[in-house]
Formats: C-alpha cells, sequence, structure tokens
C-alpha cells in the first residue's frame, strides 16, 4: 500500500520482504508476457543487497544466466555510459532472442577488458546500479528496486570492496542520486525490496 506524505505531496510504495519463491513466481508470469527471453532486472543503490539476491535468483530459476552490470562500469565515474553498454551491448539483442556480448571493465588495471558473451537463456537476471533506465526498461520484464539503510550498505560496500572503495564513496553515490532521481527507478519498479531484510526461500 502506497503512503503520501502530507508535506510533499509525494506518493512513496514501502518496501517488502518477498520470497525466492514470490519472486520466481513473478519471473514466470512475467515471461509469459515478453519473447524468448525475459530479462529480469535488479537495481538499487550500491551494498543494498543486489548481488546476492541475483544469484539466488539465478539459481532458482530454470534455464538463467546472472550479469553483473559492476563488469560493464568503466570505472567510478562511467556509471552513465554502462547504462548505454547494457543496452546497445546486452539487452537489445536479447529482446530479439540473439546472445548478448559486452566489453567487460578491468577495474585494477582501470582499462578495457575482454568481451564475454551473455546467452540467450529463457530467464537474464542482470543486476546493477542503471539497469532500471527507462531505456533499459522497455526491454525487461520484471524490474526489482532494492534498498536498505545508508550505513548498512557502506558497511556492506567496504567488506565487499575493501578500503579501495573508500575514497570512491561519496563520487560513486552522487552519481546514484542523480540517475535514481532522473529516471524514477524505484517509483517505476515492479516490486520494492527491504535489502536490510533476508530473502526468505
Amino acid at each position: 500500500m502506497s503512503a503520501t506524505h502530507a508535506a510533499s505531496g509525494v506518493t512513496t510504495t514501502p518496501a517488502t520482504n518477498p520470497s525466492i519463491a514470490d519472486l520466481v513466481a513473478r519471473a514466470h508470469i512475467a515471461a509469459a508476457t515478453v519473447g524468448q527471453v525475459c530479462v529480469i532486472g535488479i537495481d538499487g543503490p550500491a551494498g543494498s543487497g543486489k548481488t546476492t539476491l541475483a544469484d539466488r535468483l539465478g539459481t532458482a530459476l530454470p534455464d538463467a544466466g546472472v550479469v553483473h552490470l559492476d563488469d560493464l562500469v568503466p570505472g567510478w565515474d562511467g556509471l552513465a555510459e554502462a547504462a548505454g553498454k547494457l543496452v546497445t551491448q546486452i539487452l537489445q539483442p536479447l529482446s530479439a532472442g540473439r546472445d548478448g556480448r559486452y566489453e567487460s571493465h578491468d577495474w585494477t588495471a582501470g582499462a578495457a577488458g575482454p568481451w564475454r558473451d551473455v546467452p540467450a537463456q529463457r530467464f537474464v537476471v542482470v543486476e546493477g546500479v542503471s539497469c532500471g533506465t527507462r531505456a533499459a526498461a522497455r526491454h525487461l520484464g520484471l524490474l526489482l528496486f532494492v534498498e536498505a539503510p545508508l550505513a548498512l550498505r557502506y558497511e556492506r560496500g567496504i567488506a565487499r570492496d575493501g578500503e579501495t572503495f573508500r575514497p570512491h564513496w561519496e563520487r560513486w553515490a552522487a552519481q546514484e542520486v542523480q540517475l535514481f532521481a532522473r529516471e524514477r527507478t524505484r517509483e517505476r519498479a515492479d516490486v520494492i525490496i527491504d535489502g536490510s531484510l533476508p530473502v526468505p526461500d
């Protein structure tokens, strides 16, 4: 149920705690309305729990592949560029029933990495910031948005990426804020998930 804040007049939808089984069921419903490949996007800010959810969902779905958008982002300031690469190199081909193929980024070398294939499986789960932009969403069968409190996300980010992430956090977060405000990703999501809670089976 949505709630309207009197001061701002903005209607917000509370986050939920769906199970993997619930999300699998929704994915199958979405698959019945799209073509050969049903792409499920999992968007949300850094550290919210997207990667863990994507891996679990990819395992639970039959004939599914998982793409981590971090592999496409060309550096700490490349969020906008990654969104374009996602659409042209992965989502457009998959929507046509063809394999996708993207140029990865080598974060250690700070340079372009090898090209990687994305097979046109029945389900493809794409997770990462910007996979829910309007340009990308037209190719998605289902869009999930995962969120969590800032302190928890920061803690997870440092635990995952180490101290190399600390000086870049604010730069990255600023790009996220701008992108989500411009694209209204949360408002357009099919399911909003509370990433601070464990996702039950």
